[in-house]
This record gives C-alpha cells, sequence and structure tokens, in this order.
C-alpha cells in the first residue's frame, strides 16, 4: 500500500481498533490458482502475538480454503471513505479527492479443523456482533446435531499478524481551515458514510485549535 508520511498510522491501538470496528474484510492469498480472494468477517485477537492474531472462518467448499493453510496471506480491512469536495476549501486552486482508512495485515495463515476449536471461534464471532443488541441470539438453543453439521462446513483460520500497515488519508495535507470545513461538511451530508467519515476525522485527524 503506498503510504505517503503524511497519511501513516503506526499506532497499534489505533489499527486495532480500525480492524474491530471495521472487521468484514478482503482475505487475499497467491496460490495454484493464482491471485485468489475471499470476503468474510475476520476478528482479532489482540493478546495474541506481538501485533494480534486474525482468526475467522469460511466455507469448506470454498476452494480458497484448500490453498490457505501455511500460505502467506494480507487480510484488507477498509474504514470510512468518502469523496471530498475542492469547493468545501479556501485554499485554491485545488482538486477532488478521497479520504479513507485502511489497514492491511500480513501474516501466515493456519488452518483450523478441530470441531471444538471451531465452536469457540464461531460463537466468539456471534458474541462480538449480538453484544449490545437489545435481545441478542445466541448459539445456546441449537441442537448438538445440527451444531456438528454446520461445524463440518467450515474451515477456521488463524494469522498471527506479522506486518500491519495502516493508512489515514483524512486531509492531514491540508491547512487547519479547510480540515475543518472538510469535517463539517461531512457531518452535513444525507450519507451516513460521509457522515461516518466526518466523526473519524473529527477523532483522528483533527485541525489544531488557536
Amino acid at each position: 500500500m503506498y503510504v505517503p508520511p503524511a497519511f501513516a498510522e503506526k499506532n497499534l491501538e489505533t489499527l486495532h481498533a480500525l480492524i474491530e470496528d471495521h472487521g468484514f474484510a478482503m482475505l487475499v492469498s497467491n496460490g495454484p490458482a493464482g491471485l485468489v480472494a475471499t470476503h468474510l468477517p475476520i476478528m482479532i485477537d489482540r493478546a495474541r502475538g506481538t501485533q494480534g492474531t486474525l482468526v475467522a472462518h469460511l466455507a469448506r467448499a470454498n476452494p480458497h480454503a484448500r490453498d490457505l493453510d501455511g500460505a502467506d496471506v494480507l487480510a484488507i480491512f477498509q474504514g470510512p471513505h468518502g469523496y471530498i469536495s475542492p469547493s468545501w476549501y479556501g485554499q485554491h486552486p485545488s482538486v477532488p479527492t478521497w479520504n479513507y482508512a485502511a489497514v492491511h495485515a500480513y501474516g501466515r495463515a493456519r488452518v483450523v479443523n478441530d470441531p471444538a476449536q471451531l465452536d469457540a471461534m464461531v460463537r466468539a464471532l456471534v458474541h462480538q456482533y449480538e453484544s449490545g443488541r437489545g435481545k441478542p441470539w445466541t448459539m445456546d438453543h441449537l441442537s448438538a446435531d445440527y451444531m456438528k453439521g454446520m461445524l463440518r462446513g467450515i474451515v477456521g483460520i488463524e494469522i498471527e499478524i506479522a506486518r500491519l500497515e495502516g493508512k489515514l488519508k483524512l486531509s492531514q495535507n491540508r491547512n487547519a481551515a479547510d480540515r475543518k470545513a472538510v469535517i463539517a461538511a461531512l457531518a452535513d451530508s444525507d450519507s451516513a458514510e460521509d457522515q461516518a467519515l466526518g466523526a473519524y476525522m473529527a477523532r483522528h485527524a483533527a485541525p489544531p485549535s488557536g
């Protein structure tokens, strides 16, 4: 990923938080069939490994699953993003751009087939996305036979992160007045994605006060 110094993010807490908040990712590997990508939810265990360990599962019928064990992989996480109009700037001439936040996580995949481990992976994923709901759904009411059948249809993947790249392209190369105007314009947009980007900019690239 091309990361100019102004947009580089190296803080591990910030990178892990983006992974947790935007866990639907793209897992890419290069195997006998060439480059292959699968879109899937990926969790991070911050406590395992120096930079964390990614945990996911995919369908056993997915050809990608056959080539993952021991493969070098790249997981791509995309945070808030959106179009930035030069009409929001006070400094001209200027051109349009696209602001975004992204994390690339590199590592070697390990396939998990043990039913107990798979069960724990799936339960952790369900807990992550059901927690906070008024009436969270659980797997507890599912029969043992049903769960055995479901678990036979998936494989687990664990990836200890060997390298993390973070890019927060949030108008840090603009002056304070322009950054403030961009945040305000995004917050005033009817688009939920624009509003999310504006809020993310306000947290991670707010212009200096004064």
